[in-house]
């Protein structure tokens, strides 16, 4: 396959003038008839990996996914772009699950999208059909959910594992946007993907700003933040179906546009909400965290945790719902000292004892997350084990100074015991020998090291508030897993050699002062697009929209629309350079667009 079939590819059905650099490789590899498996940030666009092949091969794409939403929405997308997709989920009549069934291996159905709960169901009829056509590619959606080390476990998915001895030689694709080592081991062991390829990318996304703030007054505090966003589009998350209601009614009095969504409603409701939210009829969507998954609107601008999330996985998630059309977004943490109470007794899994640790870990791991001072965006991308040498200038604690004090020695008395030791330990063992603790789980051994009791000035949570800051800059590392055991790098060892000294914080910060090293990417604050015409074209867009029965961003994102504003172009042979515009989108909706463009530029 030459690069000019794909870029002609691309550009006719997309619109687009390239492909993300990160998507490069992917589509190489599978094209080449590869299985691979692939950890993309949200946003990231993995979706390209499967779909732009599935066009270029012949044969049907299987893409398993667990996300009804998202089937539909896809779908929809292609079917605009003049790509034959279709989906089989629970959402169907018969009739139309029949009539999709009958379409399979007719030649052509590019792309067909399924639940993991269908691959085996329809008492093995589905599987067999599905054997005796030529399927090119199985894409993986969400293949965390195979893993029970994994944040969100779905037993539906190890019927995957026989995936090789149903479609032997035929390449899968594992997709997923967060796997912490574990998940990604065990992922690649049930889906038999030893060897294949493994594209690993930054799990940054620069364009959010992370802030974490102690929950005081919530209210004025939403609303404080809120009204700086008036008018777009935003997802609030609430713990409890009754907070979602509540906080849902107080937005509306105070004059915005917003809906709640919880299990609680019935299934007509959440789907009537959810569409509102998707097609701008609604800006805020207040829900517990069963909205969201699969949810593919690129232009929401902000993302509100009103609770601590259960882990940095599902905070990682459900914040990139926000600003993934690449312009800058915001994530707020509103968190309290009951919640990680609250969120402890929802960890107990009976009956798994392991996976009760597991999940309690990483809600320490969240609440260190909240707390902590370092750059946010350090600490997430550590989690994932990627490492940010410098602040990111793009959150709270990076626009935030504090005072900082000289932790050097402090440091090296606690790295100095992680290295006496012959085997690893968790933080809290470590606080134990250098506090010289004489609680029983301390051996005599323990007690002999030199640096046994050093520590006993401090107080265990100022020795705990150490550790955890170590960690947080990477001068100490930290498994995660049933067993959060810490360990020395390369980082610690420079410490302890005295070729690099420590500052750590004290408690109070002095000053918010410190301006954004990172450049803002919203429509119009760089003055380049006019809000006036942009707001004309978002009605355009609506009404397109609402005509063809979809969300209004599959019709063109909102970074399209900031150009067209830009470029403002005058012909059809123009509209083709605008991102997003491929050949049937100008046939379609070209017109329109150029329409409002005149009678702009005339008024």
């Amino acid at each position: 396959m030459s690069a000019h079939d794909i870029q002609g590819c691309l550009s006719h059905y997309w619109g687009y003038p390239d492909l993300r650099e990160a998507q490069k490789p992917v589509i190489a590899e599978i094209l080449q008839g590869n299985s691979a498996f692939v950890i993309m940030p949200t946003g990231g666009g993995k979706s390209m990996c499967y779909q732009l092949p599935a066009v270029l091969q012949s044969g049907l794409t299987l893409v398993i996914s667990p996300l009804i939403a998202l089937m539909k929405d896809q779908v929809d997308d292609l079917r605009l772009k003049g790509i034959e997709a279709a989906y089989l989920n629970s959402s169907q009549s018969p009739e139309e699950s029949n009539r999709i069934f009958n379409s399979i291996g007719n030649g052509s159905l590019k792309l067909l999208y399924i639940a993991p709960e269908r691959f085996k169901g329809m008492d093995g009829v589905l599987l067999q059909r599905l054997m005796s056509v030529q399927i090119a590619l199985i894409a993986i959606d969400e293949a965390h959910c195979i893993s029970s080390w994994g944040h969100d476990f779905r037993p539906a998915y190890t019927q995957l594992r026989d995936l090789g001895q149903h479609f032997p030689g035929v390449p899968i694709l594992a997709l997923t946007a967060t796997a912490d080592e574990a998940t990604k081991v065990d992922i690649v062991k049930q889906l038999g993907l030893e060897g294949a390829a493994f594209f690993e990318n930054s799990f940054d996304r620069p364009e959010i700003h992370y802030t974490a703030r102690k929950r005081e007054n919530e209210m004025p505090q939403l609303l404080e933040f809120i009204a700086k966003h008036r008018g777009e589009s935003g997802i609030v998350y609430c713990l409890s179906r009754k907070r979602t209601q509540e906080v849902a009614d107080k937005l509306e009095d105070a004059g915005f546009r917003a809906a709640c969504y919880h299990a609680g409603l019935t299934s007509a409701e959440r789907m009537n909400r959810q569409d509102q939210f998707i097609r701008d009829e609604i800006d805020i969507i207040v829900a517990t965290i069963a909205f969201g998954m699969g949810i593919d609107k690129n232009n929401v601008r902000y993302v509100v945790h009103m609770n601590l999330p259960k882990n940095i996985e599902g905070y990682y998630q459900e914040t990139g719902r926000a600003g993934r059309d690449g312009m800058d977004s915001e994530a707020l943490l509103l968190y309290g000292g009951a919640d990680f109470r609250t969120l402890s007794q929802h960890c107990v899994v009976d009956g798994n004892e392991d996976q009760s640790t597991i999940m309690l870990g990483k809600l320490r791991r969240m609440q260190d997350f909240a707390d902590s001072r370092a750059c946010r965006r350090k600490i997430l991308l550590q989690y994932f084990g990627e490492t940010l040498l410098e602040d990111c200038g793009n959150c709270d604690n990076c626009q935030t100074t504090f005072e900082l004090w000289d932790g050097t020695e402090d440091a090296q008395k606690l790295l100095s015991t992680v290295a006496r030791l012959d085997w690893a330990f968790g933080l809290a063992h470590l606080v134990d020998i250098l506090r010289g603790s004489k609680a029983q789980k301390v051996t005599e051994a323990q007690r002999a090291l030199s640096t046994y009791g050093l520590g006993a000035d401090k107080s265990k949570n100022q020795w705990m508030s150490i550790g955890k800051e170590l960690i947080q800059h990477g001068f100490l590392s930290q498994a995660v897993g049933k067993f959060p055991v810490v360990e020395l790098n390369a980082r610690s060892w420079d410490v302890l050699k005295g070729h690099e000294r420590v500052m750590l914080t004290k408690f109070e910060e002095t000053k918010v002062s410190k301006p954004s090293k990172v450049s803002r990417t919203s429509a119009f604050d760089d003055g380049s697009a006019d809000q006036d015409l942009f707001q004309q074209l978002r009605k355009v867009r609506y009404a397109l929209a609402k005509e063809s029965n979809v969300p209004a961003y599959l019709i063109l994102s909102d970074r399209s629309l900031k150009e067209l504003c830009i470029e403002q172009p005058q012909s059809p042979l123009e509209l083709h350079s605008i991102h997003g515009f491929g050949k049937l989108k100008v046939e379609k909706f070209g017109e329109q667009f150029l329409e409002a463009l005149r009678e702009f530029g005339a008024g």
